[in-house]
């Protein structure tokens, strides 16, 4: 999996500060940067302001607050100026993300309340990206970045958003930017940062189409995990994520977590839903150990934080997990984690509207 890191970061800034250089003698505070309500050269200050904000965030591991930054232009300053100041605070968040480690987290309010370095630095780009293309439409200019950096920050924040042949169109339309002949044209987006539920000895974390490709493919998913793993349960849920984001149908906090030790940040196994819940508000869900991890009461506190994360939602109702009749380890992981033997009528729905196996013994949690 490549790593959406400080190259990448490096990556967009040059390629943006290399086209506005070409037009650096124009007007930018005359002319209106595409879509947006700015100015190009405004949207260009906008541009460092995200930047240097975000690099903030991360380097100061703000938790409960976004830390604003607003860059004054010293007076006088030309737009060449302008776009040495966007490299430099590019280079501030590269240099940030490198020195980051993995685990950490910084606030950022969409949609779960934080985002790792990963998310910051996708969200940089992003920012650079788009911003760009304003400026450059505003101009007249053409503008088309890396296929590749716009692949990875769709597949890192735009899990919602079925790819397309076009990486960049789709990150375009995906952000009201233009329109896509099979799609409906947007006129509000956000992206989606990976949800993270805490437990007390685990951390759960949401796996993106990028890690979930990743663990299909034979990778780790950018985790880093105890021997034996990951074990071949996850890596065949982790299939189930690629083909949902495939599909345009994949919704992250419905998806597949990692448990990630808070002791080393090493992964021990995973958990997840088999899907969205259905429309009698139940879901089901399932998990599995690294061998090496098993005995340890990780797969109990996992189920049980994962579950009161579902059940405190609106639109869950009911959880229940199905289990091999003759895996007496997994029954009691479930009754530890607060299920029950499922009552009659749940078996007969949860059989006939989900297609399970007959075979299979149904334990069901509810609000």
């Amino acid at each position: 999996m490549r790593d959406m890191g400080g190259d990448q970061v490096e990556e967009a800034v040059a390629g943006a500060a290399a086209l506005l250089r070409t037009v650096a003698g124009r007007d930018w505070e005359g002319v209106k940067a595409g879509r947006v309500e700015w100015s190009c050269r405004a949207t260009a200050v906008h541009v460092a302001e995200d930047l240097i904000a975000y690099a903030g965030q991360l380097a100061g591991r703000a938790s409960t607050a976004y830390v604003p930054f607003e860059i004054v232009i010293e007076e006088g300053t030309d737009n060449a100026g302008v776009i040495e100041v966007i490299e430099t605070t590019g280079a501030l968040l590269a240099a940030t993300v490198r020195t980051t480690p993995r685990e950490t987290r910084a606030f950022h309010p969409y949609p779960f309340g934080g985002a790792n370095r990963e998310g910051f630095a996708a969200m940089g780009i992003t920012e650079v990206l788009l911003h760009t293309h304003d400026i450059a439409e505003g101009l007249g200019l053409s503008y088309e970045p890396p296929a590749q950096l716009c692949q990875d920050v769709l597949a890192r924040i735009f899990p919602h958003v079925r790819p397309g042949p076009d990486h960049w169109r789709t990150l375009l339309w995906a952000t009201g930017r233009g329109d896509l002949p099979d799609r409906a044209p947007l006129t509000e987006w956000r992206w989606n940062n990976n949800l993270v539920v805490p437990a007390e000895r685990l951390t759960l974390q949401g796996v993106t189409p990028a890690a979930a490709a990743d663990l299909t493919a034979g990778g780790t998913g950018g985790f880093e995990w105890i021997e034996g793993g990951p074990f071949e349960g996850t890596v065949s849920a982790a299939g189930m994520v690629a083909k949902a984001y495939a599909a345009g149908t994949h919704r992250p906090e419905w998806g597949m977590f990692v448990l990630v030790r808070r002791e080393d940040g090493r992964a021990v196994g995973a958990i997840g839903f088999h899907g969205v819940p259905d429309g009698e508000s139940r879901a089901e869900v399932g998990y599995d150990l690294v061998e090496a991890a098993r005995g340890n009461g990780y797969a109990t506190e996992a189920l049980r934080a994962l579950s009161e994360w579902a059940l405190a939602r609106d639109d869950v109702k009911l959880l229940f997990a199905a289990v091999e009749r003759s895996n007496v380890p997994s029954q009691k992981v479930v009754s530890r984690a607060g299920f029950g033997r499922a009552s009659a009528d749940v078996e007969r729905e949860a059989y006939e509207l989900h297609g399970l196996d007959r075979s299979l013994q149904l334990y069901a949690r509810e609000s």
